[in-house]
């Protein structure tokens, strides 16, 4: 089956599961014809017997009246219409007899002798007529008899019949029922079947690509299912090895252009240094101010080359992940207390609220998320304002935000405040600006564990929120 693909697995359960649909369908139309012709047989020969025991009534009275005529008148004529009335009486029994099969052959004998011996009596005419009334009248009463059996037996058959086709027709009821429950099953079955063995191989993919966007290149793509799913797996696991190897290039890139930045860079704050020592010979005001100048760039260069590692070293450790239970509230007052002296300096209040929730997560990064989100409220918060942690779970995730009272962030620079080395409108007046990586770091470590953050709007300071799976 792993060599079918994708769309031939898909006709192959179209096709299945439409033929046992169709065949229930065919078996329910065959069903529905044979008790259709068992209905017309049944009310045919319901009909028949009915008409035949009717006539063979009809037909044994005017034998009867035929004779007792003829004995009276000693006509000829009144006893050819006997024999002629015996004959259709004759034919009706005889197919009374063949469209009843529990007919009893006697009752038709003694019929048939109860008949001759009526008509004995008419062929002897003159001879018989004194005791003729009375054979002809007991022959008649035991015809009318057996007419009576006959009719009765008759009915009897047609009820038999009747409730034999209502049995059937339970049966089948029963027998159809069940067909189309088992179908039902049946295609249900097959379609979750295919459903599982089609969805599999797609959430496979689904996950995979996830952990492309999430940089985890670490774990081998494996996609099973039908072949073009699985050449799709391979391609994928292509895709990765691509990415890492481009990460890879990328690290050594940094750090071969750190290295090479590195040395001239401190051949040159070297040279300055001697500069203002005056080393070369004694310097003017205006050369002075020039060192000056030189001094502070090659120092804020340097530490924008050491940023700029640092993102990258933070960027490359965020997929790797050393995950362990973590309590947040724990983590996030022993974050608090290890920036005790950074937010008393400025007169904040800084305050843990929630209830103890644990995830699964790596603990450093977490610290790191935290410390991050932290000093940057630090940062901004006025003096004597006040900075408040929060805990909650809402569904399936938890919730970690932090509010400060400051500056906020400018509607802007919403957009762009997770970005690499971004710094936003909204500065810290009289103080040396930041270096842009602290809420992309978050970023960074936030996404490694599916998580998000996010900036909320609020009308005064500034609103973060972690999101983070149970």
């Amino acid at each position: 089956m792993s060599r079918l693909s994708f769309r031939q697995l898909l006709f192959a359960a179209f096709i299945l599961t439409t033929g046992i649909l169709t065949a229930t369908s065919v078996q329910a139309l065959l069903t529905l014809e044979h008790l259709a012709r068992l209905g017309r047989e049944t009310a045919a020969q319901a009909i028949t017997l009915t008409e035949q025991s009717q006539r063979l009534s009809e037909r044994t009275l005017a034998m009867e009246r035929s004779a007792r005529q003829f004995l009276v008148l000693d006509d000829r004529v009144f006893r050819e219409r006997y024999a002629a009335a015996r004959a259709d009486a004759t034919a009706a029994l005889q197919v009374l007899s063949r469209a009843t099969p529990g007919f009893a052959p006697q009752l038709a004998e003694e019929w048939t002798v109860q008949a001759q011996a009526a008509w004995e009596v008419l062929q002897a005419g003159q001879r018989r007529k004194r005791d003729g009334h009375a054979v002809v009248y007991r022959a008649f009463a035991r015809m009318t008899q057996i007419n009576d059996s006959l009719a009765r037996e008759s009915k009897t058959h047609i009820g038999s019949r009747n409730d034999a086709l209502l049995a059937e027709l339970e049966r089948q009821r029963r027998v159809l029922g069940m067909l189309v429950g088992g179908a039902v099953l049946l295609a249900a079955v097959l379609a979750t079947c295919f459903g599982f063995l089609l969805s599999r191989p797609l959430r496979r993919i689904e996950m995979a690509i996830e952990r492309l966007g999430e940089k985890r290149y670490d774990q081998p793509i494996v996609v099973g299912g039908p072949a073009d799913t699985r050449r799709l797996g391979q391609q994928l696991d292509w895709l990765r090895q691509r990415l890492a190897d481009l990460d890879a290039d990328k690290e050594r890139f940094l750090r071969h252009i750190s290295h090479e930045l590195k040395t001239p860079l401190a051949a040159l704050r070297e040279g300055v240094a001697l500069l203002e020592d005056e080393v070369a010979g004694k310097l003017s005001d205006g050369q002075r101010e020039i060192a000056g100048i030189l001094q502070q760039n090659t120092a804020c260069l340097q530490t924008q080359i050491e940023d700029l590692l640092r993102y990258n070293a933070a960027a490359f450790d965020a997929q790797h992940l050393a995950r362990s239970k973590v309590d947040l509230l724990v983590l996030l007052q022993e974050v608090v207390a290890g920036q005790r002296l950074q937010w008393l300096a400025r007169h904040l209040t800084v305050e843990v609220q929630g209830e103890s929730l644990s995830v699964q997560a790596d603990r450093d990064k977490l610290a790191t998320v935290l410390a991050n989100l932290l000093s940057n409220a630090v940062r901004f918060s006025p003096p004597g304002g006040s900075v408040r942690f929060s805990l909650s779970k809402q569904g399936g995730r938890v919730c970690i935000d932090c509010i400060d009272d400051g500056a906020g962030v400018a509607p802007e620079d919403g957009a762009r405040i997770f970005e690499p080395f971004y710094q936003g409108l909204r500065q810290v007046a009289g103080a040396r600006n930041g270096n842009g990586i602290g809420l992309s770091i978050v970023h960074e470590y936030i996404a490694a564990h599916a998580g998000s953050v996010t900036l909320l709007p609020r009308h005064a300071g500034a609103h973060f929120r972690i999101e983070l799976p149970l």
